[in-house]
């Protein structure tokens, strides 16, 4: 399926480069900097007070976190440009066509940005920044696709807009003619506000008097910037005074939007859920003791900005309350809704937040996964269910089939997408095709992707409605403020002998098992245990995992431990005082919730991924009860020196580095020398765990798969066990496509080596003797093995 994108999608700003961007010699060191002297641009007389300087050959733009107008300017920024980095003191932001099209949703003119870049601007606004946000806002958000009284109205404020879409023979033979209307032929509206829609949850204000005099030193400061941006409160409400449209049939809404696309007048998706008396109401609200925070109730108010419900995508840290803001939503839509979720175990946490968050019965939930096929009680209700299940195109069971039915055989005001970054894009095209949902909204910590799938959700959902900054939310108490460390491990000697002769799966295990690594973790351990704190180790390895927990003492959880024992394991993690550390494997990234961890202990991790170092922060973020100065949880990551291990440690690092954490690089433990009791101190001691190592088959090397949950998540997320068919023999081997970037980490992938045995070393195997058969060895180690013996 060929991906359909208005042109200025594809929007070069190199095209738009200038004469005075080329790159002429001003000096003796001009040649030093290629492309990027601009000392021919001259500041403006009061640049100091000014925060922000723009790159005219790239768009990005410079900001100064410092200034006092910083605050303002990053509201601003953040709608019209994706923030690539934000450390303490300096941001960086991307001018890009899909982040000028999410400010254009949310009501910003075209020319509105152009008047507040230049105020805040120390030089003057590059002609081709000019351009650029002209020709990516032009068109953008003119039209909009409303769904009122279960009609579909393309709307627009310009009549002049809505003639020019008619001329094409798509749109006009869509057209339902109506005998009512202007003299244009157009149905003439008020404006949609939303001054009458209350949001759930908001605060109540205290005492009026006591507010008013706050609300009135606020508006005097908005004031000054509001008349500069144009969207004081009464633009932000009333939109404009009148808007025209046509109605279209509602069988060819799907043909209206791809034409709209085509000709570069991508349509904006809004419903009218207000004036929709077609679907049957939902009574759920949420509960009085409910109260969301400011940045969760900006969130929502861009959502439902006038009035209507918008579609897009909200980013939120881990631990920042995304789960409520989706059942808030759900709260103000007031319709039936559909959840979907990346697996099983999020299902079932999506029900209980619906339960404790709100007053909605626990018969008007249904679960829809491959074990359990609910349905809700009554005309309207909630279905909560995995993106696999619902796009799945193989043969369904009866009961599966049934449900589809249910569940496709109606029309549903909201759907909520859980974690959307991690879905395909195909996948999701099933899901959006399957589904008739008025409002699609989807929610996630990362919106990252090393692939270009990012741009198709803008399209598929909607624009990125709000993007919190996390540095922001830390210095307020929202989430915990964590000290990152990246803990050297140099590797013993032998260890390190063994590392250079071993093929690419031997050496994971290796730096995995690396001695002094195992000590590092046992002191970290023991040190945070003393100070009180909940501490939780992941390793993706399972042996070394087990290797780990079985030798400190500690529980562990992988994908193999079945359900009960998870959940008794974190309950005695949660409310017993004698068990603070269990040890996890990637089981643990998203599907459990453990709000008393306090620190994050990291030995063996997916390679590359970016995504999975910062879901994994997120299992620490929440905001502490104990409120210490300072930082209040504390996250490790233990590296074993010189090996692969430090390039996917740096690679992983850097979503979180762009975030504005910083990572302490710590050679030397204090302390740990002197003590005594440590594991694998003597030389024997670690020659014995090389040995072990080393006999360890390949089988030992892989990464874990939650195979409680495989039925019901994602497909496609490729571990190192899904390179090999046969797992006791060594030739079978999966071919996966992908590009370099995914191969390196992107995508839950990696580039694996494989050494293969041949026939004669087979056929030697066979004579040994059923104690050592029941054992499978690593092919490098066989022909060894046979001349020790």
């Amino acid at each position: 399926m060929n991906k359909i994108v208005p042109r200025s999608a594809v929007f070069d700003i190199d095209s738009l480069k200038t004469s005075t961007h080329v790159n002429i010699p001003r000096d003796s060191v001009s040649k030093y900097f290629g492309e990027d002297d601009f000392s021919y641009i001259k500041l403006k007389k009061d640049h100091a007070n000014r925060p922000l300087w723009i790159n005219p050959t790239t768009g990005h733009i410079i900001l100064e976190g410092f200034s006092p107008f910083a605050e303002k300017a990053q509201d601003f920024l953040i709608t019209i440009s994706e923030p690539v980095s934000r450390p303490s003191h300096i941001h960086e932001y991307k001018l890009t066509p899909y982040s000028l099209y999410a400010a254009v949703s949310v009501g910003l003119e075209t020319e509105a940005i152009i008047d507040v870049l230049k105020i805040l601007s120390k030089i003057e606004i590059p002609e081709s920044i000019m351009e650029l946000i002209r020709t990516c806002t032009l068109s953008y958000g003119k039209v909009k696709l409303v769904l009122k009284h279960n009609r579909y109205f393309v709307e627009s404020s310009y009549a002049d807009i809505l003639q020019k879409l008619l001329q094409d023979k798509d749109i006009s033979e869509a057209r339902v003619v109506n005998s009512e209307g202007s003299d244009e032929g157009f149905l003439k509206n008020k404006a949609p506000t939303g001054k009458d829609l209350i949001i759930s949850g908001k605060k109540e204000q205290e005492k009026e008097t006591d507010a008013d005099e706050k609300n009135k030193e606020l508006e005097t400061e908005d004031d000054i910037f509001n008349a500069v941006v144009q969207i004081d409160k009464e633009d932000e409400e009333e939109e404009e005074d009148e808007v025209h449209s046509f109605e279209i049939k509602s069988e060819k809404f799907e043909v209206v939007k791809k034409r709209c696309i085509e000709l570069d007048y991508p349509m904006l998706e809004e419903y009218d859920f207000r004036n929709d008396s077609t679907l049957p109401p939902l009574d759920i609200d949420l509960k009085p003791i409910t109260v969301i925070r400011p940045y969760q109730e900006k969130c929502l108010s861009k959502m439902f900005g006038n009035g209507r419900a918008r579609s897009g995508i909200i980013v939120l840290p881990c631990g920042a309350g995304k789960t409520l803001v989706g059942i808030t939503a759900a709260c103000t839509i007031k319709k039936s809704c559909l959840v979907l979720c990346t697996s099983a175990v999020s299902v079932m946490q999506w029900k209980q937040q619906f339960l404790t968050w709100s007053n909605i019965k626990e018969s008007q939930i249904a679960v829809f996964t491959s074990d359990m096929k609910e349905k809700f009680s009554g005309q309207s209700g909630i279905v909560i269910s995995t993106y696999s299940m619902v796009a799945n195109t193989r043969t369904r069971s009866y009961d599966a089939g049934k449900m589809m039915e249910f569940i496709t055989g109606r029309e549903w005001g909201f759907v909520l997408l859980d974690e959307v970054h991690v879905v395909p894009a195909n996948m999701f095209r099933k899901v959006v095709t399957t589904i008739a949902a008025h409002t699609k909204l989807g929610l996630t910590a990362t919106l990252v992707r090393e692939d270009d799938k990012i741009g198709d959700l803008n399209f598929l959902i909607g624009p990125k409605l709000y993007e919190a900054n996390w540095m922001d939310l830390a210095s307020k108490g929202h989430i915990a403020n964590v000290q990152c460390a990246e803990v050297w491990c140099p590797m013993t000697p032998e260890f390190y002998a063994q590392y250079l002769k071993a093929s690419s799966r031997k050496r994971m295990l290796l730096y995995a098992m690396n001695p002094n690594k195992f000590q590092a973790c046992q002191y970290l351990i023991r040190f945070h245990e003393d100070r009180g704190d909940k501490i939780i180790v992941f390793s993706d390895n399972v042996y070394a995992l087990e290797k780990y927990a079985r030798e400190l003492k500690v529980p562990f959880i992988h994908g193999k431990t079945k359900p009960p024992e998870r959940m008794y394991i974190l309950s005695l993690f949660q409310h017993d005082p004698k068990v603070n550390t269990i040890f996890l494997s990637k089981v643990g990234d998203t599907s459990i919730d453990l709000p008393e961890a306090t620190c994050l202990i990291q030995i063996s991790s997916h390679y590359g991924s970016r995504r999975q170092e910062a879901q994994r922060l997120g299992r620490i973020l929440r905001a502490k009860r104990r409120n210490d100065e300072g930082f209040n949880a504390f996250f490790y990551s233990l590296v074993s020196t010189d090996t692969q291990e430090m390039f996917y440690s740096t690679k992983r690092q850097q979503f979180l580095i762009d975030q504005g954490y910083a990572f302490k690089v710590i050679t030397k433990l204090e302390g740990m020398d002197k003590a005594t009791d440590l594991v694998y101190r003597s030389h024997g001691e670690q020659l014995s765990l090389l040995s072990d190592v080393l006999l360890a088959n390949d089988h030992d090397a892989d990464l874990d798969n939650d195979i409680e949950s495989n039925a019901d998540d994602l497909p496609g997320v490729v571990t190192s066990r899904n390179f090999t068919s046969q797992q006791k023999g060594y030739g079978g081997v999966k071919r996966s496509v992908g590009s370099m970037k995914s191969l390196s980490g992107a995508d839950d992938m990696a580039y694996m080596e494989f050494s293969h045995g041949n026939s004669n070393s087979t056929k030697t195997m066979k004579k040994v003797d059923k104690k050592t058969q029941a054992k499978d060895h690593h092919p490098l180690f066989k022909k060894q093995w046979l001349r020790n013996r």
